[in-house]
């Protein structure tokens, strides 16, 4: 019992340090789906901007304490054969029937996990649940952000299956983390989503299409790359690790021609979506009477001031 509670705390401990560096791109989208609310929800999401900022990679610590958390991470649609959106049912009842729940978990559930937590987030939001809110809010927005994330959309996840070990954290965290302050992130107001659950499926068909271009525009530039100067040991807190080289990176950057700019700004517009379409569906309660502590004066011109930046296409380099 000690020793799993020991391994619980490392294991907790260690995510801790890593979330601000691997999770860039979630903490990013949470943030700036704030700012394609209405005015109607726009006063309490801002008011608790920093709770949904901080919330946004909770979803993956989940996954260290709680065995079923990790199927709702992705959806390895290659499993299902050559044409698997046609193939899978969309409604859960009908893909277990064809399926088995069993296989179902055991290649993912991303695009139903989509649509238990957004119908969750509209139950919170007709029982004035302010922390229900929040949380559901948070969780919501990892896996609609890990949907837009195209390796989380085969069973080659992380190119071992083709001798690409590495290039899941490379696409999703260290171009990110390298070019991310330079993308522009204004894609102005969300919109109602009249079928969550077709609207999950959309977003995972999309990103599916993605997975072919993402693998071999890394193999093709692997091949040309000489081998010396594709990766660098970077400072990470206090210890030292590999990790692929600016030049690499900024090299498959190029080439992917602004692709992960495009699926963080699809991920920052669908966020606010889901989030707008639940509040809609619940009936649009006065979330303004939720708010528990309003911001001071001074935060409030924070948020404004990065609210002007987010419409001017710019993002504070902190967030």
């Amino acid at each position: 019992m000690k020793r799993r509670l020991l391994t619980l705390i490392t294991c907790i401990i260690i995510i801790t340090t890593l979330c601000s560096w691997g999770f860039f791109a979630h903490y990013r989208i949470n943030r700036l789906a704030v700012f394609t609310l209405p005015k109607g929800m726009a006063g309490f999401y801002k008011a608790n901007i920093q709770f949904i900022t901080d919330h946004a990679v909770s979803a993956d610590k989940k996954r260290y304490v709680d065995s079923t958390e990790a199927p709702h991470h992705f959806f390895d649609a290659d499993h299902y054969g050559k044409q698997p959106f046609k193939a899978m049912p969309q409604h859960w009842i009908d893909a277990a029937a064809k399926y088995s729940s069993d296989t179902l978990n055991k290649y993912g559930t991303v695009p139903w996990a989509i649509a238990s937590n957004y119908y969750w987030l509209v139950k919170a939001f007709k029982a004035h649940d302010t922390t229900g809110i929040l949380i559901t809010s948070a969780n919501l927005a990892h896996y609609i952000s890990d949907a837009h994330t195209p390796l989380h959309l085969t069973q080659n996840y992380d190119g071992q299956l083709t001798n690409q070990q590495g290039i899941h954290s490379l696409w999703e965290s260290r171009l990110p983390e390298l070019f991310a302050n330079g993308y522009n992130y204004n894609v102005g107001k969300a919109k109602y989503i009249s079928n969550p659950l077709a609207e999950a499926f959309r977003i995972c068909i999309n990103s599916y299409k993605k997975v072919d271009t993402v693998l071999r525009v890394e193999r093709a530039l692997n091949k040309t790359f000489p081998p010396l100067q594709k990766y660098v040991m970077e400072q990470r807190g206090n210890r030292k690790v590999k990790t692929y080289s600016v030049a690499y990176s900024r090299a498959y950057h190029k080439l992917l021609r602004g692709m992960v700019q495009r699926q963080m700004r699809a991920s920052i517009l669908s966020v606010g979506s889901f989030w707008f379409s639940a509040w809609v569906d619940a009936g649009q309660p006065d979330l303004n009477k939720l708010i528990m502590k309003p911001l001071s004066k001074e935060e409030r011109l924070n948020i404004d001031r990065e609210e002007a930046l987010y419409k001017a296409g710019k993002v504070l380099a902190t967030h």
